[in-house]
C-alpha cells in the first residue's frame, strides 16, 4: 500500500518538497476540498518560540498575510490560506503552485543573462514592486530563490508574507527585532537594523541585475562579517568592468540601485521601471509565439513583446461634493452600534470591513452632529485605527494628522495629538516618505521634551529620529545625537535598561562602519 500522505489542516496534503530555507520549506501538496494542486510553505517550528510569544506571533502572521493578499498583480502567487495548525503544532501558508525554474536555477544553468533578459526580468520585478509598495508591503528579502520564470516567462516573486511575517510590530517606528534578508543581498540599511524601505527592494534588485548580468555576486566574501562590510563599505565593481558588451545606461541604473544610502537609489520602482524600458525588446504582435517545450527556460521578455507595464502611478482623486447625494442623518444609537460592530470585526482581524463600514458612517455622523463632535471622532479614530491595523498606511496616515490638528488646543500638542502624530509619522516610514516623516519627528520631539523631558517616551523618540537620519543617508547627525543621547538614558534610566543598551549599540556600530 502507498504510504499514508500527511495532512495540515485537514485538507491539505503534502506530496513532495520543494525547497527548503532557513524560514522553513516548501511542499507540493494537494488541495483535497477545491481539488487543485497547490504549494505549502511550512514555516519552522523553532520559529514559533516559547509559547507565551506564539499566540503574538500566530496573531501577526495572519495580519501579514492578509495585508500581503492585498498585493494583485499577475507575478505574485496568490495566496489561499494561511493559519496556524493546531493538530500539528504547525504554521503554514497555502499558494497558488507555480511551474517553471527559479532564477537561481537559471543562473546555475546559464550563468548570466544576456542584457534583454536581464532587463526584461529586473523591469517585471520593477511592476511587481510598484503594486507591492502601494499597500504598502516590502519585500525585505529578493534573492534569486524567490524569483522565478513561469510558463510565457511571467516573473512571479515569491515569500512576500513571509518576509513579512517576522518584521517588528507595525506600532513600531523602527525594526529592533530580528534582521529579515539574505546576506548576499541584504541593503545597507537592514545590516545596521534600521528602518525599511521601499528603496530595501530596489537594493536588491541591484544586486540581483548585477548577478545576471556578469554571472557573479557583487558582493562574493565568504565570511558573514566581511560580506556585512562590503555592504556598508565597498562601492561595487561597475559591470562594463566585468563585461565590456553591457549597455552603459544598464550599468549606471545598477550602481545607483546598489547605493549605500537609501535616499539615493531611485526613488520607486516606477522610477527604476523608466529607466529599464529602453533596453526593453519593442512589442511585436507579429512574432513567433509558440508554447516552449517542458524543460526550456521561459523567454522573460514575451511579456513585453506582448506589453506589461507597472501599476498606474497614485494621483490625488477629488470628488464634485455638488454632485453628491444628501447624506441621511444618523442617531445616537446607530453611533454606538457602529463603534461596537467595528470593535467586533477589529477583534477578528477583519480590518478591511471595519474601515469600510466606518468610513461609509463618517459623513452622515459629520452631518449629524459636526465634524468635531464627540460622536463623529470616536468614529474617525476607530476608522483610522482599523486603517492602521489593516496596513492600509497610505489612506491612515492623513487620517492621523487630521486627528492630531483636532486634539491640538490654542496651538499647543497634548497627550492625545502627540499619540496621533506618531502614528502618521509610522505611517510615513512605512510608506518611505522619509522626507516627510523626519521634520514632523523632530517637530514631535521637541513636544514631547516640553511634556515630559525625563520620560522613556521622550529617550525612544529620539533614537527613531537617530535611526531615521541613518535610513535617509544622514550617519553623521545621527552620531552626534546618539552620544548625548546616551548619556541622558544612562542618567534617567540606568546603564543596564535595554533602552540605554541599545543606543549604546547604536553609537558603537555607526562609529565602527565608518572608520572612527
Amino acid at each position: 500500500m502507498p504510504e499514508q500522505a500527511r495532512v495540515i489542516a485537514g485538507r491539505y496534503e503534502l506530496a513532495a518538497p520543494i525547497s527548503r530555507g532557513g524560514m522553513g520549506e516548501v511542499w507540493r501538496g494537494y488541495d483535497t476540498v477545491l481539488d487543485r494542486d497547490i504549494a505549502v510553505k511550512l514555516i519552522r517550528p523553532q520559529l514559533l518560540m516559547v509559547d507565551e510569544e506564539r499566540e503574538e506571533l500566530v496573531g501577526r502572521f495572519r495580519r501579514e498575510a492578509r495585508v500581503m493578499a492585498k498585493v494583485e498583480h499577475p507575478g505574485v502567487p496568490a495566496v489561499y490560506d494561511a493559519a496556524f495548525d493546531d493538530g500539528s503544532n504547525q504554521l503554514f501558508i497555502v499558494m497558488q503552485l507555480i511551474h517553471g525554474p527559479s532564477l537561481s536555477d537559471v543562473l546555475a544553468e546559464e550563468t548570466r543573462l544576456v542584457p534583454s533578459w536581464a532587463a526584461s526580468v529586473a523591469a517585471q520585478i520593477c511592476s511587481v514592486l510598484s503594486y507591492a509598495h502601494a499597500v504598502p508591503v516590502v519585500h525585505r528579502d529578493l534573492k534569486p530563490g524567490n524569483i522565478m520564470l513561469a510558463r510565457g516567462g511571467v516573473v512571479k516573486v515569491l515569500d512576500f508574507g513571509i518576509a513579512a511575517l517576522l518584521r517588528s510590530d507595525v506600532t513600531k517606528l523602527t525594526s529592533t527585532g530580528r534582521v529579515m534578508g539574505t546576506k548576499p543581498y541584504m541593503s545597507p540599511e537592514q545590516i545596521q537594523n534600521l528602518p525599511v524601505t521601499p528603496q530595501t527592494d530596489l537594493y536588491a534588485l541591484g544586486c540581483l541585475l548585477h548577478e545576471m548580468l556578469s554571472g557573479q555576486r557583487v558582493f562574493d566574501a565568504t565570511e558573514e562579517i566581511a560580506l556585512m562590510y562590503q555592504h556598508l563599505e565597498k562601492p561595487p565593481t561597475p559591470l562594463r568592468e566585468l563585461e565590456a558588451g553591457i549597455p552603459a545606461d544598464l550599468e549606471r541604473l545598477v550602481l545607483d540601485l546598489l547605493a549605500k544610502n537609501a535616499s539615493d537609489r531611485p526613488e520607486s520602482a516606477w522610477a527604476a521601471y523608466d529607466r529599464l524600458v529602453p533596453l526593453l525588446p519593442p512589442a511585436d504582435s507579429l512574432a513567433s509565439d509558440t508554447e516552449q517545450p517542458a524543460g526550456v527556460i521561459p523567454d522573460p521578455t514575451r511579456p513585453f513583446r506582448r506589453p506589461a507595464a507597472p501599476r498606474p502611478r497614485p494621483s490625488m482623486l477629488t470628488r464634485d461634493v455638488a454632485a453628491l447625494p444628501a447624506i441621511p442623518e444618523i442617531d445616537l444609537d446607530e453611533v454606538d452600534e457602529a463603534l461596537s460592530e467595528a470593535e467586533r470585526l477589529v477583534d477578528e482581524e477583519r480590518f478591511t470591513q471595519a474601515s469600510e463600514m466606518l468610513c461609509d458612517l463618517l459623513p452622515r455622523a459629520s452631518a449629524s452632529f459636526g465634524s468635531d463632535s464627540e460622536q463623529a471622532l470616536d468614529l474617525r479614530i476607530s476608522y483610522a485605527a482599523a486603517l492602521y491595523l489593516g496596513g492600509d498606511y497610505r489612506k491612515a496616515a492623513p487620517e492621523f494628522e487630521a486627528l492630531a490638528k483636532t486634539y491640538t488646543l490654542d496651538g499647543n500638542d497634548t497627550e492625545e495629538s502627540l499619540d496621533y502624530r506618531r502614528q502618521a509619522v509610522a505611517c510615513r516610514v512605512a510608506l518611505g516618505e522619509l522626507d516627510a516623516a523626519i521634520p514632523e519627528l523632530e517637530s514631535i520631539v521637541r513636544a514631547q521634551h516640553r511634556i515630559d523631558a525625563y520620560g522613556r517616551d521622550y529617550l525612544s523618540l529620539r533614537l527613531d529620529l537617530a535611526r531615521l537620519r541613518v535610513s535617509a543617508g544622514d550617519p553623521e547627525q545621527a552620531v552626534q545625537e546618539l552620544w548625548p543621547l546616551y548619556e541622558d538614558a544612562v542618567r534617567i534610566l540606568t546603564p543596564s535598561d535595554e533602552l540605554s543598551v541599545e543606543i549604546d549599540e547604536m553609537f558603537r556600530r555607526l562609529r565602527a562602519t565608518r572608520g572612527r
